[in-house]
C-alpha cells in the first residue's frame, strides 16, 4: 500500500507492523558488548535521512539525575537555580521542562517552591518506576506530565527484573494506562536502549504506546536513554547503537511524532553532545541535559554546551539568554560546592585562558585570533591571559588590560614600562624555581609596587 507523505512530498510505502519478540533467552549483543573489551561499533552502512524538526529544545535534568552523582541540593539552592533555568531558556521557554524526584519531603519541598513561583518555563514533572505506588506520588504532586522508566534492553528486563520481554511489556503498558486514566501525560524512559533488540521489542513497544496515544488523545511521549553512553553518531553504524538510526527508527517505524521524542544521553565514551546534536538532527525535538553535565558516573549533557549548539545550528539564540551560563557555573561552585574543571568549556575558570606567550601576543593583536568567539559579549566571561613563565611581555600586558578593564587609549602594550617591570619581578620569581601559574593577586601586588601612582590610576578604571 502507497501514502502520500506531505512532509516530503513522496509516495511511501506503508510501515512495516513489527511485532514482540518473547524469546527465551536474553539478546546480550555478545559479539559488540563481549565486557572483556572495548565495546565494537559495527556498520551495516545503511543510511537514514536528516530530519531536523521545526522546532528544537532542551529539557533539565539536574533536579533527578544529575542530583544523584553530587551532594543533594537544598530546597533552596533548587529553587534558586530553577529560575536560572528559566532565565537561560529565555520566553520562548527553549529549556522546555526539568524533572524532579518525588521520594522525600525534601523532593516535595523543593517542587513545590518551584510551582509557586508560577513561571511558564520551565514546565515541571516528575520521575517515578513502573509501579503503582510511585504513581499516587505524581498524582498528589499535581504535575501534568511524568516519566515512567520502562527499560528495554534484556540486560534489564531478564537480568535485573527477572521478567520475560512480555511480561515487562504489559507491566509497563499498565502503568502507561493509569497514568492516561488520570490525564497525566506519560514520558516513557526507554532506558539502555543502546543496548535494547530494537525490531524485537523497542519498536514493538513504541508502537503499542502510540496506538494508546491515538487511543486517548494523549501525547505520550518516548524517552530514547543511552544510559551507558554507548551510541554512536557515525553515518552507517548499525544499531543497536546508530543515534540516527534509533531516532529515524522510532519516528519513522513507530510514528512517534518529534515533539513526542526525546533523547537522554551519557557521556562515558565523550560522545554525549554530539550524540545530542544528532538525535536533533535525525528528528528529536528535544535533548535533556543537566547543568555543568553532572549525572550519573561521567555525566549527562551539559545544559549549556546545547545551549550554544543551538545557536549553532540554528543562527540565532532565540531568546535564550547565555550569560546565564556563567551565573550558573558561578553558583553552582560557590553556594553548592560542585567542582568544576578549569578547562570545561564555556564555565571552567580557564576555558577561554591562554597561557602561552605567542598566543598572549596574538591576543594583545587582536582578540579574536585566539578567542573562540566574543565571550565577554555572549557569555560575560572576558578572554585573559594566564601568567607563568612562558607568558612574556605580551602576556603580561593583556592580564594588565583585563584585569583593569583598560579601553582605547587607555590599552597597554609591550613597550609600556610598567608592564617591563612587572614581567622582569616574574622572570625573577621562576628563575628563583616557582613552577605554579601567577595568580591575581600577586601580580596587583607587583604592579602596586613598582609603581604606585599608577596603580591608583589603574584602579579608577577598574573599579569604574
Amino acid at each position: 500500500m502507497l501514502t502520500f507523505s506531505k512532509k516530503s512530498n513522496q509516495l511511501m510505502q506503508a510501515k512495516y507492523q513489527y511485532e514482540l519478540q518473547d524469546v527465551q533467552e536474553p539478546n546480550l549483543y555478545r559479539e559488540i558488548y563481549d565486557y572483556q573489551s572495548i565495546p565494537k561499533i559495527a556498520f551495516n552502512n545503511r543510511l537514514v535521512p536528516i530530519n531536523m524538526p521545526d522546532e528544537i529544545w532542551m529539557t533539565d535534568t539536574t533536579f533527578r539525575d544529575g542530583q544523584q552523582s553530587v551532594s543533594p541540593f537544598t530546597p533552596e539552592q533548587i529553587e534558586h537555580l530553577f529560575v536560572l533555568l528559566s532565565r537561560l531558556g529565555g520566553p520562548k521557554g527553549l529549556v522546555r521542562q526539568s524533572e524532579f524526584f518525588l521520594y522525600t519531603d525534601k523532593d516535595r519541598a523543593a517542587l513545590e517552591r518551584c510551582q509557586a513561583l508560577g513561571l511558564t518555563f520551565p514546565q515541571i514533572t516528575t520521575w517515578i518506576r513502573a509501579n503503582a505506588s510511585d504513581f499516587k506520588l505524581v498524582k498528589a504532586a499535581g504535575v501534568k506530565e511524568t516519566g515512567i522508566l520502562v527499560s528495554c534492553s534484556d540486560y534489564h528486563i531478564f537480568k535485573k527484573m527477572h521478567l520475560t520481554r512480555a511480561q515487562a511489556m504489559d507491566k509497563y503498558l499498565g502503568i502507561v494506562k493509569a497514568a492516561l486514566a488520570e490525564d497525566i501525560i506519560p514520558r516513557c524512559h526507554f532506558e539502555d536502549i543502546t543496548r535494547a533488540d530494537f525490531y524485537g521489542f523497542v519498536l514493538p513497544f513504541a508502537e503499542q504506546l502510540m496506538k494508546l496515544s491515538r487511543e486517548s488523545d494523549m501525547p505520550i511521549k518516548v524517552r530514547a536513554c543511552d544510559t551507558m553512553g554507548y551510541g554512536v553518531s557515525y553515518p552507517g553504524a548499525a544499531l543497536p547503537r546508530s543515534v540516527p538510526g534509533i531516532i529515524y527508527g522510532l519516528n519513522h517505524y513507530a510514528q512517534i511524532p518529534s515533539e513526542q521524542l526525546e533523547w537522554h544521553g551519557h557521556n562515558d565514551f565523550y560522545k554525549v553532545v554530539n550524540n545530542a546534536g544528532t538525535a536533533w538532527l535525525y528528528g528529536c525535538s528535544s535533548v535533556n541535559c543537566s547543568l555543568l553535565g553532572i549525572g550519573e558516573r561521567t555525566g549527562n549533557c551539559p545544559l549549556e554546551a546545547m545551549a550554544i549548539e543551538y545557536e549553532a545550528l540554528r543562527g540565532t539564540t532565540d531568546g535564550i539568554d547565555l550569560t546565564v551560563v556563567t551565573e550558573i557555573a558561578e553558583y553552582m561552585e560557590r553556594e553548592i560546592g560542585i567542582e568544576i574543571s578549569p578547562r570545561q568549556p564555556f564555565v571552567g575558570r580557564h576555558f577561554n585562558v591562554t597561557r602561552a606567550g605567542i598566543h598572549a601576543d596574538g591576543m594583545l593583536k587582536d582578540e579574536e585570533i585566539y578567542n573562540i568567539f566574543d565571550t565577554t559579549q555572549i557569555l560575560n566571561r572576558p578572554a585573559t591571559v594566564a601568567v607563568d613563565s612562558h607568558s612574556g611581555l605580551a602576556g603580561v600586558a593583556h592580564w594588565m588590560n583585563g584585569f583593569f578593564r583598560l579601553k582605547g587609549d587607555d590599552v597597554v602594550d609591550k613597550q609600556d614600562e610598567l608592564v617591563q617591570a612587572v614581567k622582569a619581578l616574574v622572570d625573577a620569581l621562576y628563575a628563583e624555581g616557582r613552577n605554579t601559574v601567577m595568580g591575581d593577586e600577586e601580580l596587583e601586588i607587583m604592579v602596586r609596587n613598582s609603581n604606585m601612582s599608577r596603580y591608583q590610576r589603574l584602579l579608577l578604571h577598574k573599579n569604574r
